[in-house]
């Protein structure tokens, strides 16, 4: 055998570890090709598993909902735990629903200015004036003073008194200029004749004394013994001399003269007493009728119940000064 050239021999050692090679992968190569004559044939469309998805969730929802991917905003950080996104949650929706103020808060309307009144516009009637209060000018009885020596028709009064049986005696002279009240000459009575008290004793001038004393003998005793059956013991006086003005004010009373005389009851000799009241007993009432109708005429003023509520208990009797001796009754 002849020896082989270098060149040669270095081919022929190349074949032979090629043909080493190539046995071990053609046997793969044959391995390979029987096991995909055995594989099943794969249909061409084959759904896909989502990842990271439960069993449980996919048997669950069907195969033809798809299912909404969380918002970035929803999706729990890594670190954050899932109570406190659901806090951030509830937090976020809280916040929308509150209404924002506005970027730029709104001017509000100014307010219209008053339209003023036309000229030709209507006035209304002005408020009239108050009248000014009516002064009442001072009696002419509130300057009287005594004088020296006691006037004549004074002294005639006096004596007529002593004819009727009257028991008075004189009192000091009653001024006083602040109010107005005068009564120069005035006597207090004790009796208003022969066996007729007074009660309490009633100081009042001479013309108003003989004209009570005159009453009582004249028409009082008479209408006692007529209507009720029996004498005439006293009067029984609410009110004679009082420095006052009228119930109610204005004009001085004239009883701040000594001019007038209230008389509350009458009490007879048989012990009876009729007192001067609203509702009095048939027989009362008649005799008090009567004599309140006979005072009219020689009083000026008569006034009793049913006239005001002033002189609802009493009889009040007066000789104030009217106009042609004019008188006032109720």
């Amino acid at each position: 055998m002849a020896a082989l050239t270098p060149p040669t021999s270095i081919r022929l050692a190349t074949s032979i570890r090629l043909s080493k090679l190539a046995l071990p992968l053609a046997a793969a190569m044959l391995s390979a090709g029987a096991a995909l004559a055995q594989a099943p044939e794969l249909p061409d469309n084959v759904p896909v598993p989502e990842l990271n998805q439960p069993q449980s969730a996919q048997e669950a929802a069907p195969a033809d909902v798809p299912i909404p991917e969380p918002r970035p905003a929803d999706a729990p950080e890594p670190d954050q735990p899932a109570t406190d996104t659901l806090n951030q949650q509830r937090s976020d929706r809280h916040q929308e629903a509150q209404p924002q103020p506005p970027a730029v808060a709104p001017t509000p309307t100014e307010k219209p200015a008053e339209a003023k009144p036309s000229a030709a516009a209507p006035k209304s009637p002005e408020k009239p004036a108050q009248a000014p209060e009516k002064k009442i000018p001072p009696d002419p009885r509130s300057t009287a003073v005594p004088q020296e020596k006691m006037p004549d028709e004074e002294l005639a009064c006096r004596r007529r008194l002593k004819s009727m049986g009257v028991d008075f005696e004189e009192r000091k002279a009653e001024h006083d200029a602040a109010v107005g009240c005068s009564i120069p000459y005035p006597i207090a009575l004790k009796t208003l004749g022969k066996s007729l008290d007074i009660n309490p004793e009633s100081e009042l001038n001479c013309q108003m004394a003989e004209a009570a004393a005159r009453f009582a003998a004249d028409i009082v005793r008479p209408a006692a013994k007529a209507e009720l059956g029996a004498e005439l013991k006293s009067v029984g006086q609410a009110s004679a001399f009082v420095c006052r003005h009228r119930n109610g004010g204005g004009k001085l009373s004239e009883h701040a003269f000594g001019n007038a005389l209230d008389i509350a009851s009458f009490t007879l000799w048989d012990g009876r007493r009729i007192d001067i009241r609203p509702a009095p007993p048939e027989k009362e009432a008649k005799f008090l009728n009567a004599i309140r109708k006979a005072a009219c005429g020689p009083f000026k003023t008569v006034l009793g119940p049913g006239s005001d509520a002033d002189h609802s208990l009493h009889l009040h009797l007066d000789l104030a000064p009217r106009r042609n001796g004019g008188t006032f009754c109720q």
